[in-house]
């Protein structure tokens, strides 16, 4: 089975690559940026929920809502509204909540970078002080290789002239040869000292990058369980939340069933009845027998005072008399 694990796939055949490395730290960088774009989600859902529940305080203050029902349903509409006006508050908590969540997520970033950090220093000064030697290692090796080279070059001279050249020259020669001999083996010292030293640093950075790989791996699996969990309760929180609405809801659904519609009914005709006798019918009225009847009941009418003066005294004299029509000695009759 092939191994999966940080410190078994990341390394490189390139002592100075540190592709493995940087793949593994870019990896926890997005992971890190993923925390946080949770963690913004969170606040910005924060926002959205404190602002809804505001608005629910407020239509519920603010909207009439049936408010001039009567009787039962009356009372399940105050109920509704205050049910309403609670929803608007749970969902203020649960704004409390989400960020309160947030933080947290912040604070779990915060702490697995400041941990991250400490290993990232030490890699970082570990991949310098190897470059630094690898290039004086590479460095010693082409003073080794052109030392060995100059050698090669005075021994053929020596080999070349051994019967050309004057006595004195000779003496040059071998000169230079022991010089580039001495050369060499300064050179091939420093080139072997270096090599010593590279890898001394090669082992002491591959135990390192080990030590970084088991790190980042436990971190990285902290990190995905962490994330999966906030996730995980994050979805439970919200499901509370609609338990929470719907047992509000279920408040006043309990409030309805209570509703009567006779007892309204009722209630309203109790309270605002104006009478229980309804008009006469309307009949024809004939206008001259309307004038008719009221004239004889004007004639049937006694006159006022009657009641109270008693009759009139009967004349003495009749229409015919002439008496009849005089008023204090003044006749009307001419005569």
């Amino acid at each position: 089975m092939k191994e999966t694990l940080f410190k078994g796939n990341f390394w490189s055949t390139d002592l100075t690559s540190t592709v493995g490395y940087d793949s593994i730290v870019q990896h926890l960088n997005d992971g890190r940026k993923n925390c946080k774009e949770f963690e913004d989600f969170l606040k910005e859902r924060a926002t959205i929920e404190e602002k809804y529940g505001k608005e629910l305080i407020n239509l519920t203050k603010k909207k009439p809502c049936g408010q001039t029902e009567l009787n039962t349903l009356k009372r399940a509409l105050e109920v509704f509204k205050q049910q309403v006006d609670g929803v608007g508050q749970s969902h203020i908590q649960l704004a409390q909540t989400l960020r309160e969540e947030a933080r947290k997520m912040e604070d779990f970033r915060e702490k697995q970078k400041l941990h991250r950090k400490k290993i990232e220093l030490v890699m970082d000064a570990i991949h310098k002080n190897r470059n630094l030697q690898y290039k004086k290692t590479v460095e010693a090796k082409r003073l080794y290789e052109q030392r060995c080279r100059d050698k090669d070059e005075a021994e053929q001279a020596v080999h070349r002239n051994a019967n050309l050249v004057t006595q004195k020259q000779q003496e040059k020669l071998f000169v230079k040869l022991a010089q580039s001999k001495s050369a060499l083996e300064d050179s091939d010292r420093q080139y072997q000292l270096n090599v010593g030293a590279l890898e001394k640093i090669r082992e002491e950075w591959q135990n390192e990058h080990t030590k970084a790989c088991e790190f980042f791996e436990t971190q990285e699996s902290e990190r995905i369980n962490y994330f999966r969990n906030a996730l995980w309760l994050h979805l439970n929180q919200l499901s509370q939340e609609c338990v929470r609405s719907d047992e509000r809801y279920e408040e006043t659904r309990r409030s309805l069933e209570m509703c009567s519609i006779e007892k309204d009914i009722e209630f309203f005709v109790n309270f605002r009845k104006t009478g229980s006798v309804p008009p006469g019918p309307v009949v024809y009225e004939n206008y001259y027998n309307t004038q008719r009847n009221a004239t004889t009941m004007r004639n049937q009418a006694p006159a006022p005072g009657i009641g109270r003066r008693g009759p009139l005294p009967i004349p003495a004299s009749g229409p015919g008399d002439p008496d009849y029509a005089t008023v204090d000695g003044y006749s009307l009759i001419h005569q």
